[in-house]
Parts: C-alpha cells; sequence; structure tokens
C-alpha cells in the first residue's frame, strides 16, 4: 500500500470525535510514543523503557538506532481529538507499523488509566499520497496551522504551541521526532516559512467555518 522513500498525510481521530489528549501528560506520552515507534526494532515496549535504569535506556535505543527507522517524520500536530502526520516511508509496511504501535500503545495507556475498553480511535488511520514538493511543503503549512484554524489558539501562540513541529521549523532545530534533515529540506524549498504559514490563516479559518457547515467531514 505505501512505498519506501514517498510521502503520506496520515491522520486520524478518537471514535466518536471523542477527546484522546485530555491534558499536558498525555499530549506528552504521544509525543513519546510518536518518537519512540519510529525505529524497525522495539526491544521493549515504551511502558516497560521508561522504567529502565539509564544504562539499560542507553542499550535499548542503540538496537533500535541501529535498526533503522520505519518512517521519517516531517511533521506533526497533535490536536484535542485527533492527529495529523506527514510521514516518509523508509522500510518495508513502516508506516502501517508505526501508525499501529502508537495507536496500540497510546490507547492501551488511555484506557488503562481511566478503566475503560476497547478502541479510542477511529477505524483505520487515513493517508494521502503526496505526489509533489508543492503538495509536500503546503501539507506541512496545513498541519501546524491546524491549533489556529480550529481556534485552539491565538495566531500569536502559534510559534510556541507545544504538540506540534512548527515551532521547530521556525528555529531550523530538530527535535526527538523529526530530523533537522526533513526541516531542512522544507526550509531550503521555503526559505522564509513563518510569512508562508501566516499568509494562509484567514484562508485556514475560513476554509475551518465551511467544513463544519458541511453534514459530513473529516
Amino acid at each position: 500500500m505505501f512505498a519506501n522513500e514517498e510521502y503520506y498525510h496520515v491522520y486520524n481521530r478518537g471514535i466518536d470525535r471523542r477527546v484522546t489528549f485530555t491534558n499536558k501528560r498525555e499530549y506528552e506520552r504521544a509525543i513519546n510514543l510518536l518518537w519512540f515507534y519510529q525505529y524497525a526494532v522495539i526491544p521493549q515496549r515504551y511502558s516497560r523503557y521508561i522504567e529502565f535504569e539509564e544504562t539499560l535506556q542507553q542499550t535499548c535505543l542503540e538496537k533500535m538506532k541501529e535498526s533503522g527507522r520505519l518512517v521519517e517524520v516531517v511533521a506533526y500536530c497533535l490536536m484535542s481529538n485527533h492527529f495529523h502526520l506527514l510521514l516518509k516511508q523508509k522500510q518495508e509496511n513502516g508506516i502501517a507499523t508505526y501508525i499501529a504501535n502508537f495507536i496500540n500503545a497510546y490507547t492501551k495507556y488511555f484506557n488503562k488509566k481511566y478503566q475503560r475498553t476497547g478502541a479510542l480511535f477511529q477505524g483505520v488511520f487515513k493517508a494521502v499520497y503526496v505526489e509533489t514538493d508543492e503538495q509536500l511543503i503546503h501539507l506541512t503549512r496545513y498541519i501546524h496551522l491546524n491549533p489556529v484554524a480550529s481556534s485552539l489558539i491565538t495566531e500569536a501562540q502559534l510559534p510556541t504551541f507545544p504538540w506540534s513541529s512548527y515551532s521547530h521549523y521556525l528555529k531550523s532545530t530538530e527535535n526527538k521526532i523529526v530530523s533537522n534533515d526533513m526541516i531542512t529540506m522544507v526550509r531550503d524549498l521555503v526559505p522564509n516559512y513563518e510569512q508562508f504559514v501566516a499568509d494562509q490563516i484567514s484562508y485556514a479559518k475560513e476554509l475551518e467555518k465551511i467544513k463544519h457547515m458541511t453534514f459530513e467531514h473529516d
């Protein structure tokens, strides 16, 4: 379904549109899982890994890094009831494995915390193939504008929104999810990235209003 070295916009929302990230700790857990499960070999699940002593964690990380990444994350954004990821598949079945591991791990964490059972996210995740560099850079902008378009935050708060990769694009600094190579690739295509994003804010807000006026929307 997915081809190696190609890019895809991957997204999903909470089942019945329910809130899936309710507080800072849950967002942080999701961020850590997005980082942890990028690798092809996972010696221990994340819930066990965080209980290890530092030396054992380091040994685990070395094995993970040696196995290579399943995906490269180009951009991401976590919203209260959904997520967006822009991914480049690096190994066979990389995207499917990565998303399954992330969703399964976060659902187990969430269900245990709230003593619930069953699925947390809505069916099979959706994925759209990215055909051109132009689509790629516009998708990074769309993903980063989600919090403003949805009125979760104001335009002034966007550069410091902690649950997306946007702040790292502005500083051209990698975090543990998005590598500097991915950020540099996009910034080379759009040197003035902050202005590129700002130019679309009004349109993104209007588009969101139109989506909410329809009977069905993703």
